[in-house]
């Protein structure tokens, strides 16, 4: 049984993160009224303390940027469905858990709150379910991604590892 959880888990966890994002994008890349409302709750939060523009169309937190974000990690969670590549799904759950650290927080410590659209929180409810998914997926994949982030790590900082070799 728990050959088959292992087998198959990273499969459910990607198609149900991946579709919960990729419904996202029809909302954030037609400019739906919806999202108009939580991007603009958004703005008028940040304008308070003199950051206005941050969540606009054009902003550093728009809802174009985000919806990229999301559109990057359902493809490499997705496409990390491939047992050869299944590298990828750990970094699409890593940009996922990103992303989502985001919007749960956003909703809970900004006006725009768990409900900002009367849809009785589902809203919010889907981002903390793919948020504590991606988190289990890292944690039980934690091997793969302490080799991707020291991966990493020796590309930009190369002189740290020949300095271990040397040791």
């Amino acid at each position: 049984m728990s050959g088959l959880v292992k087998k198959y888990a990273p499969v459910a966890y990607a198609l149900i993160a991946g579709a919960v994002f990729l419904d996202s994008l029809r909302f954030k890349f037609t400019n739906a009224p919806e999202t108009q409302v939580i991007f603009g709750k958004l703005d008028e939060w940040a304008a308070s303390f003199g950051a206005s523009g941050l969540f606009t169309q054009t902003g550093l937190f728009s809802q174009y940027v985000i919806g990229t974000a999301e559109l990057v990690a359902s493809v490499l969670l997705l496409v990390g469905v491939v047992p050869a590549l299944r590298r990828l799904q750990t970094l699409g759950a890593l940009i996922a858990v990103a992303v989502m650290t985001g919007a749960v927080s956003f909703h809970l410590f900004t006006p725009l709150g768990i409900d900002p659209n009367n849809d009785g929180g589902g809203l919010f409810a889907m981002a903390v379910t793919v948020w504590l998914a991606s988190i289990a997926y890292l944690v039980f994949h934690r091997k793969t991604l302490i080799s991707i982030v020291t991966g990493i790590g020796r590309a930009i900082l190369p002189g740290l590892s020949a300095g271990s070799e040397a040791a």
